[in-house]
């Protein structure tokens, strides 16, 4: 934590500041009063939900390195069994915050995807890191990649079936994106099945499905068993893309304001600790592997961890943009440009009937000065800029500006 926690502040000091409260103090003094008591996380011990998938891994690392009990809080990691069962368990509060995907989030606060309730996105876990993967029988006849699939899908007639993994989130929106791209309409063109992540490897092996979209170990396990290629990684579709969230209601950040920021700014630390090196990271993979969080072998989680990556056929090669969890702290701020790109999608693929007011709704939901203070807390850099830009591999650029035409722009759609 900061070197101002170490000291003590003398009592004149904390009681000013508690005075003057939050406003115009330094972030850092601000830090240090928690510390010494005047912000206390109002709720002590918090239950995390999450799914077994390596992107979990800053949410369970903050827990069991004890970084937690450093920002006056106990995280505790609560393992799901879909993304249906993280959705109801936040709305209706057995869980306090969840491991969930970016889209999931948008999708109920605008009341698609589940019942309406008003959320709250409070940091991005992770980039990078998940896949689309083809069946081995779809590779022996050449699928091999979304060119060859279009192909061997307009040669060959017959109903293709393809998971992801929640209608909202993001492997849907991955999925949906790359198969566009390459000619083939989702909605027209195949069928769209919803699979929770642990079960996608069990479901092609006794083929359910032709192709599935899916964060890690599952892309890596489905190679190791000799069911699946994978097609492209999802850095490949968008460098550094937005991926999983730290989620929650938006009453329970305006309810435990003091707790939220306590567990943004541990699980920020975790994930500058994962980054710092290959060895940070072996030991991570070694810790999510067991049974009580990922529960897969730890050569299905360290390769791809660590940029290795292999296809399946044969390819090999190290990928710079594999799973990221922190980056200097460019992966964790949540921009606004983020998640009105999922709104984009959710317009494109007919989820969302009319254009919503994109800005307004993730200005709603991304909790930037909540996170601006647990990056003070925990001394993460804090970008410039609440929008970004970004080229997608087909060369459409996405920046945030034009939100309304960017949705109408693309040809392939529901």
């Amino acid at each position: 934590m900061t070197d101002l926690l170490k000291t003590k502040l003398s009592r004149r000091t904390v009681l000013q500041v508690a005075a003057v409260g939050a406003v115009g103090i330094d972030p850092a003094l601000r830090a240090a009063v928690w510390a010494q008591g005047s912000d206390k996380p109002e709720k002590e011990e918090v239950k995390i939900g999450f799914i077994p998938l390596t992107d979990c891994a800053s949410v369970v690392m903050a827990s069991v390195l004890g970084i937690d009990k450093k920002y006056g809080v106990k995280i505790v990691p609560t393992k799901e069994s879909s993304w249906a069962s993280v959705r109801d368990k936040l709305v209706n509060g057995e869980l306090d915050f969840a491991h969930v995907l970016y889209g999931l989030v948008y999708g109920v606060h605008l009341g698609v995807g589940g019942q309406k309730k008003d959320m709250a996105v409070l940091m991005t876990l992770n980039n990078n890191g998940q896949a689309i993967t083809l069946s081995k029988k779809l590779a022996d006849k050449g699928a091999i990649d979304g060119a060859s699939l279009a192909k061997l899908m307009a040669a060959e007639k017959r109903e293709y079936t393809f998971a992801q993994t929640f209608p909202t989130g993001t492997h849907a929106m991955w999925l949906y994106y790359w198969m566009a791209a390459n000619g083939i309409n989702p909605m027209k063109d195949a069928k769209v099945i919803t699979v929770p992540p642990p079960q996608m490897v069990a479901n092609m092996r006794v083929g359910n499905m032709d192709g599935f979209c899916v964060g890690e170990p599952w892309n890596h396990r489905a190679i190791m068993d000799g069911i699946g290629i994978t097609a492209t990684t999802t850095q490949d579709i968008w460098k550094d893309h937005p991926e999983k969230v730290l989620g929650t209601t938006a009453e329970y950040a305006k309810k435990y304001p003091n707790t939220s920021r306590a567990v943004t700014a541990a699980i920020l630390e975790a994930s500058r600790w994962i980054d710092a090196s290959i060895a940070n990271r072996n030991k991570m993979a070694e810790t999510i592997a067991d049974k009580a969080f990922v529960n897969t072998s730890v050569d299905a989680v360290n390769q791809r961890i660590l940029g290795r990556y292999q296809n399946g056929l044969g390819k090999t090669w190290d990928d710079p943009n594999s799973m990221k969890f922190y980056n200097e702290g460019l992966v964790n701020f949540p921009y606004l440009s983020d998640g009105m790109w999922f709104l984009t999608q959710h317009k494109r693929w007919g989820i969302l009937k009319e254009h919503p007011d994109y800005l307004k709704v993730a200005q709603e939901i991304n909790q930037i000065g909540l996170y601006k203070d647990a990056a003070a807390a925990s001394k993460t850099a804090v970008p410039k800029d609440a929008m970004r830009t970004s080229k997608l591999f087909d060369g459409v650029v996405w920046d945030g500006k034009d939100p309304k035409k960017y949705a109408d722009s693309f040809k392939v759609r529901a």
